[in-house]
């Protein structure tokens, strides 16, 4: 049975299997939580994203978690919202569905989520947070024995008000 967790608080410091960062399309590091996660996971982490050319929008990809207390991080790479020709909650799902199906692969039990695509790229708190919680239910039914532990990682108050209305 898959527990599904809300917390608030820094994805980087979380001990779970893995984490996954809402990276870029370069995986090279950025701001918000794909600059946090590099700066946590220390140099090396940077130096194995370089051998993996890039990530797709809605596509997954692993590495080790380094300095990290997570033994993986699980980069997937958001939409902008309002970029993608009407596509932006069909991708924003890929990117959860893809990340959880990878975790599978690689018999990851427990995995933690940030809110991927609300920040700089702009997609609407309460929409990708539905998308999101849907997705990993959908994930979770299909799937039932795969993962022991999913966590949707928040930092401010009002995304964890947002995702406490969704997660039991």
């Amino acid at each position: 049975m898959t527990s599904l967790e809300l917390h608030k608080g820094d994805i980087t410091k979380l001990q779970v299997d893995a984490i996954v960062n809402a990276a870029n399309s370069t995986l090279l590091g950025g701001g918000g939580v794909d600059g946090a996660i590099h700066r946590a996971a220390g140099p090396l982490l940077l130096e194995e994203c370089k051998t993996h050319n890039g990530c797709n929008i809605g596509e997954a990809k692993i590495t080790n978690g380094y300095d990290l207390p997570a033994t993986f991080v699980i980069h997937t790479v958001g939409p902008i919202y309002g970029k993608n020709f009407n596509r932006d909650d069909e991708l924003l799902s890929k990117c959860y569905l893809n990340s959880l199906n990878l975790a599978s692969k690689f018999k990851i039990k427990s995995i933690a989520f940030p809110s991927i695509s609300t920040g700089a790229y702009g997609f609407p708190k309460d929409k990708a947070a539905a998308i999101a919680v849907k997705t990993v239910n959908d994930f979770i039914k299909a799937n039932p024995a795969s993962l022991e532990k999913i966590v949707f990682v928040v930092f401010s108050d009002e995304d964890f008000d947002i995702y406490k209305k969704l997660v039991p």
